[in-house]
């Protein structure tokens, strides 16, 4: 069974309808509030949660319950609510579900998944009561040991919600892995992809055949000594760890002519009170799409409509800590960024890491990527940028089944890195193609193209080539 149950309403859950779900345990069970208010909870006589409740979230951007969830979902703006019941308590996932389906009743909307949420009915629990200080803190978590925090997720698509983003910050804190379960048909959003740390941190499938494997890896695993690790072959040896791989992570590998331009670059702009951030991203979407970013937000489901102002004031307001932002496109042409924004040293930097996806029959728009890569070394400060082409999918959600490394298409190296290389170094190099230059002539950035076939992985021995050339390790 589900163990989130979200509403989807057209009008904000007021306190009258969020206390009419609440009393889905009867009326004579009392909640507790926790993050000043930001977060209620239904506790058993033990102060463990049944039930907590996020605050709605006011989704202000098309397309987030279909990426996430697969659900349709009402005009933007809408409200997003989230109730999380405790693993393996089925009076908790009833009280999640008849939340919902109550809240969703009273202020107009929809619940999801809809199997969960189709009783209005008290749910009949024994001694469940109110206590100020739940034993759990984080409600994401549901089982805690010395060496790992596990968080199982029963959803189409993992996302960066606000109950994960503090599970991943509390596993860190505390010097924990942090390892997410999910059933064989979940994906993981790009986001989630792209914070997951290394090991013990894993994204652990449930499969019916082999039990447990890695999702990223396919490694089978096993619950041993307080977390999920891999199992070691019989053939294993001290120099030759081998760990046998799932069947299910190597299965249906035909292409289906999905594909994913990716881009990754970083940015360094001089710290001033004048600078706008998102720009050169802006930049990049346009010109490889044809349209701005849709909207932005510090979580999923993005929440906000695309403002580079107010993606700066945030980003403002949390210095000189450093600030995570995930960007998306319209669901007619899936696109995903996310954006980390620091203050260093050299100034302030944004490290962005972008994909947008292409179906059978659509040509991935690569003649757009020398145009972005110029204007981003022009006008956005830019100091390196690396362009892949994946065989992936299209709505860039990550698979639990093996996907091929994207290709380089072309990396590009900043004007002022071009400059403090020796000599021609950074024009003289071990490839077939001169670089070209972006830019003015007497300060240009140089754009190194490869033939970015995703069926050839050579590219990377070309690319590597590059790279130690310019490092200086070996000569043209």
């Amino acid at each position: 069974m589900t163990k989130d149950v979200i509403a989807l309403t057209q009008r904000m859950p007021d306190p009258l309808s969020v206390l009419a779900g609440l009393l889905s345990g009867g009326p004579d069970k009392l909640v507790g509030a926790e993050g000043d208010g930001a977060v209620v909870r239904l506790c058993d006589e033990r102060g463990r949660p049944l039930v907590s409740i996020e605050a709605p979230l006011l989704v202000q951007v098309r397309g987030e319950a279909r990426r996430l969830l697969g659900a349709s979902e009402p005009d933007v703006p809408y409200w997003w609510t989230e109730a999380r019941a405790t693993t393996g308590v089925q009076e908790g996932e009833e009280l999640a579900g008849t939340f919902a389906a109550r809240l969703a009743t009273l202020v107009g909307g929809t619940a999801w998944p809809p199997e969960a949420a189709r009783s209005l009915a008290v749910v009949r629990t024994d001694g469940v009561s109110a206590v100020p200080a739940p034993a759990a803190a984080q409600p994401a978590v549901d089982v805690l040991t010395d060496k790992a925090a596990v968080v199982i997720q029963d959803r189409p698509v993992v996302a960066m919600t606000a109950w994960l983003a503090d599970a991943f910050r509390a596993a860190a804190n505390a010097g924990l892995g942090l390892q997410i379960v999910t059933p064989a048909g979940t994906r993981l959003s790009p986001a989630v992809r792209a914070n997951l740390p290394g090991w013990p941190s894993r994204w652990v499938v449930q499969d019916g055949k082999d039990g447990y494997y890695d999702g990223l890896s396919g490694a089978v695993l096993e619950w041993n000594d307080g977390l999920f690790a891999a199992v070691q072959s019989p053939e294993a040896t001290p120099d030759d760890p081998r760990t046998p791989v799932a069947e299910s992570f190597t299965r249906d590998l035909a292409d289906t002519g999905e594909r994913q331009l990716a881009v990754s670059y970083r940015a360094v702009h001089p710290a001033d009170e004048r600078l706008v951030l998102g720009g050169a991203l802006e930049a990049v979407w346009r010109e490889i799409t044809g349209e701005p970013p849709a909207g932005w937000g510090t979580e999923e489901p993005v929440n906000l409509p695309w403002s580079p102002r107010r993606l700066t004031d945030v980003a403002h307001e949390r210095a000189p800590e450093p600030t995570w932002l995930v960007v998306v496109g319209s669901p007619e042409r899936p696109g995903l960024a996310t954006v980390r924004v620091s203050r260093t040293k050299g100034g302030v930097e944004e490290d962005v890491t972008l994909a947008f996806g292409y179906g059978p029959g659509e040509e991935v728009p690569a003649d757009a990527v020398p145009r972005a890569a110029e204007i981003l070394a022009t006008r956005h400060d830019l100091q390196s940028m690396l362009v892949q082409i994946r065989k992936a999918r299209r709505d860039l959600s990550v698979p639990p089944r093996f996907e091929g490394p994207g290709v380089p298409y072309a990396f590009v190296l900043g004007a002022e890195e071009v400059r403090a290389l020796p000599g021609d170094r950074a024009r003289r190099t071990p490839l077939a193609r001169p670089p070209r230059e972006l830019g003015p002539r007497t300060r240009p950035a140089l754009y190194y193209a490869f033939p970015g076939d995703p069926s050839d992985l050579s590219g990377w021995q070309h690319f590597e080539q590059l790279v130690r050339h310019l490092k200086g390790d070996e000569p043209a």
